[in-house]
């Protein structure tokens, strides 16, 4: 089933326990931001309410005992929209409480699924792809309606290869 706008939001927003995000794509080419992304480029600096709407969500996940997070796939060198989203996006997204680890594939997979596909997992039950053309443009999303085994096991290998955000930044400057 396909889930844009409002159903995609009660879909996402009925988590009881945990969000987590498999994060892939080199690039996200999406309207809402190209300004953001234009203005990171030209050296301006962050807007004070970027990402606010975001950041509301995320600390009203935690105030109400659930958690969130991700796994942000990487390979050197960053693309420029990685480099946006490490100064302007990741340290806000952090700062409101959503736990963000890297996981660096540079030079090894660790035989997770690199593709056009990055998919959210809710409750270690229910998965949602975000299916991407190779530019970063979101096609769509929808339900997956098969076996989530091979998530749970990718989610498990993702989260012991990442590091977090802050040591990987660290040691990558």
């Amino acid at each position: 089933m396909h889930l844009d706008g409002d159903a995609w939001r009660k879909a996402f927003d009925s988590f009881t326990q945990e969000a987590w995000r498999f994060e892939a794509q080199p690039t996200y080419t999406m309207p809402r931001e190209a300004e953001n992304v234009a203005r990171f480029l030209r050296g301006e600096g962050k807007p004070v309410d970027h990402n606010t709407r975001w950041h509301e969500r995320v600390r009203n996940f935690l105030s109400s005992g659930r958690r969130i997070g991700r796994v942000r796939i990487v390979r050197q060198p960053l693309t420029d929209y990685q480099r946006y989203q490490f100064a302007w996006g990741i340290p806000g997204n952090i700062e409101a409480g959503e736990d963000i680890r890297i996981l660096d594939v540079t030079s090894h997979d660790y035989g997770l699924p690199l593709s056009v596909v990055d998919w959210w997992m809710f409750d270690d039950a229910r998965i949602v792809h975000l299916n991407f053309r190779p530019d970063g443009t979101q096609v769509d999303r929808e339900t997956f309606d098969g076996d989530i085994t091979p998530y749970r096991e990718w989610k498990r290998i993702a989260l012991a290869a990442s590091v977090p955000f802050a040591e990987y930044v660290k040691e990558h400057r």
